[in-house]
């Protein structure tokens, strides 16, 4: 299904794997997709699925779990569909602390239809697009998770594979927004356009970059250019969507006299 060197695949089994280990049961699980590399994904499972439009998938999720909140939803996404054209939605699905799970594989541009720029692609990187540098700052997709209010963010990558499988459990199992944004190879594209024409060398560069957060975090900030955190990044209990909605709806539903504001 997808191109040779691609890192979904290695998401996909590190997800099957957590499903299976969590005891995920198809009839109540949801999983969404977009449009683009991932959109496919759900191809492969026997879940309950839809397939949405693009930069949508967090809105459709959105409405499915606040309609029916014992649904486990999981939410497959690129980059484009999660924050540069879903960015909106990214943003406030966050903001609401919606108990759901997205899996956001980043490869830093638009791989499906020839590999223009997105809104992580680095500054100063080749794409289709910029054939002479990206002038724009690419959006670092952990930190806005957690400025916006998700409970759970984490980042891995296919080669540190069993850490990504523990990342994802953890987030399935968090009540709240969770992220586990993956870092992936996309030799057809971006690593071609950025001299790691071969999967190996994209390879390379996730495990030479890529550093366990308490290591990342040890280094001057001169240090940290070009680098990254791998693990866990975030996480917090605070209060999900659903839980505050109810605590409306009953003091709405409350007998005159005992709602909050009322007078006598």
């Amino acid at each position: 299904m997808w191109c040779p060197g691609c890192g979904i695949g290695v998401m996909l089994g590190a997800l099957l794997r957590s499903f299976e280990e969590l005891g995920y049961d198809c009839r109540d699980t949801v999983v969404v997709t977009g449009i683009g590399c991932t959109g496919k994904s759900d191809d492969y499972l026997v879940t309950h699925a839809l397939h949405t439009t693009h930069g949508r998938a967090l809105a459709y999720a959105t409405g499915i779990k606040a309609f029916n909140p014992k649904l486990k939803v999981v939410v497959i996404m690129g980059d484009g569909d999660s924050v540069t054209i879903g960015g909106n939605h990214f943003l406030h699905a966050a903001r609401r602390n919606m108990d759901l799970t997205a899996i956001i594989i980043n490869n830093f541009n638009y791989g499906m239809t020839g590999g223009q720029f997105s809104g992580t692609t680095p500054s100063g990187a080749i794409t289709q697009t910029s054939f002479y540098g990206n002038p724009e700052r690419g959006i670092d997709i952990c930190a806005l998770a957690e400025v916006a209010g998700a409970n759970y963010v984490a980042r891995g990558t296919p080669y540190h594979v069993w850490e990504l499988k523990t990342n994802i459990q953890e987030a399935l199992s968090k009540k709240g927004f969770s992220v586990v944004e993956i870092y992936s190879p996309c030799p057809t594209h971006f690593g071609k356009n950025n001299q790691m024409k071969e999967t190996r060398q994209m390879l390379h560069w996730l495990k030479e970059k890529g550093l366990p957060v308490k290591d990342y975090n040890r280094l001057e900030p001169s240090q940290k250019e070009g680098c990254f955190a791998v693990g866990k990044l975030v996480d917090r209990d605070e209060p999900d969507f659903n839980t505050r909605y109810e605590a409306v709806r009953a003091r709405a539903m409350a007998p005159k006299g005992l709602r909050n504001g009322d007078t006598q």
